[in-house]
């Protein structure tokens, strides 16, 4: 039985608070909601989450956690005891939630290391439609996490939190190199990308249309930040893509259209990634290759961290 039911937000610590805000709450569209000595949270418009990015001011870069949604605190306690039985460390028991919005939830370790959330109850942002031409994230989409140990990682996620696999990316040369995952009809909510370290691969964010998000990307580059790949549309969940750095390197990603399947009849397609229109349909972006896939290697998480409550 899956539990989960969608991304919430990522939570990101950087050294330059300051320039790492500027970037998000400005060009990149989302907008800040609340702010306490040194870390911020940040919404997008269209979405009810009463954040989708958090922003933490530290001495090193790092991936603070990754949160889910549950349907009930029932199903958080649930997941809770599956957790338990089946071996995973906690960090923190079930219970009331303290960030904006609060809820019900609880914290624990990935296979990787990593701080994952998951809580239910929590309330509901006043949010609104986005307007035509209006080009800011309507939510949150997903999120990509590098492993040294692709298929390790992707067992993990489908065992103990019911992720279901949709694609997998493949190479001739280097063979798999990303498992996209599911826990809903959209083709991934999270995916699993092969990395020499653990670390953030990207964080995607949904755009109202193709003209939105045109003007989006248009708007990072002339900010000038780092533009890494597109406009394009890959084949694996049909989404069209821009990737740039934020300033402190992480990458971030403009999509939309992505595809929403029949989990019924649908069937895991293994891509050739060496092939160009598999990487993009449309042939406009530049083309994928090591110095463009080595950018979202991103920086080493440095070990496990246990992000505060707050």
């Amino acid at each position: 039985m899956r539990l989960l039911t969608h991304l919430r937000h990522v939570d990101l610590a950087v050294p330059d608070y300051d320039k790492q805000l500027d970037f998000y709450a400005g060009v990149w569209g989302l907008t800040k909601v609340a702010e306490d000595s040194g870390i911020s949270f940040l919404a997008a418009e269209g979405s009810p989450e009463q954040y989708v990015v958090r922003l933490r001011k530290a001495a090193e870069k790092r991936l603070d956690l990754v949160s889910f949604g549950a349907a009930s605190a029932a199903d958080v306690d649930t997941l809770a005891e599956r957790l338990l039985a089946g071996g995973v460390q906690l960090v923190s028991e079930p219970g009331k939630v303290e960030t904006p919005g609060g809820g019900y939830g609880f914290r624990f370790f990935d296979v990787d290391g990593r701080t994952v959330e998951v809580s239910a109850d929590v309330e509901a942002r006043r949010h609104r439609r986005i307007e035509e031409k209006e080009s800011i994230p309507v939510k949150l989409s997903h999120v990509v996490l590098n492993s040294p140990d692709l298929d390790k990682t992707r067992a993990w996620y489908e065992t103990h939190l019911g992720f279901r696999h949709s694609d997998t990316l493949s190479s001739p040369y280097v063979g798999d190199v990303m498992h996209f995952m599911r826990i809903s009809n959209q083709h991934h909510s999270m995916a699993i990308a092969k990395g020499p370290h653990t670390s953030l691969h990207h964080v995607s964010f949904e755009m109202r249309g193709i003209d939105e998000y045109m003007r989006g990307s248009g708007r990072v580059m002339r900010a000038g930040f780092k533009k890494v790949w597109g406009p394009g549309r890959h084949m694996a969940g049909d989404n069209t893509f821009t990737y740039f750095l934020d300033p402190h390197g992480n990458t971030v990603e403009y999509t939309t259209e992505l595809e929403e399947l029949d989990e019924d009849t649908w069937h895991p397609h293994v891509y050739d990634f060496s092939r160009p229109e598999v990487t993009d349909q449309w042939g406009t972006a530049n083309p994928m290759n090591e110095l463009v896939a080595k950018e979202s290697f991103n920086d080493a998480d440095p070990g496990v961290f246990v992000a505060p409550p707050v």
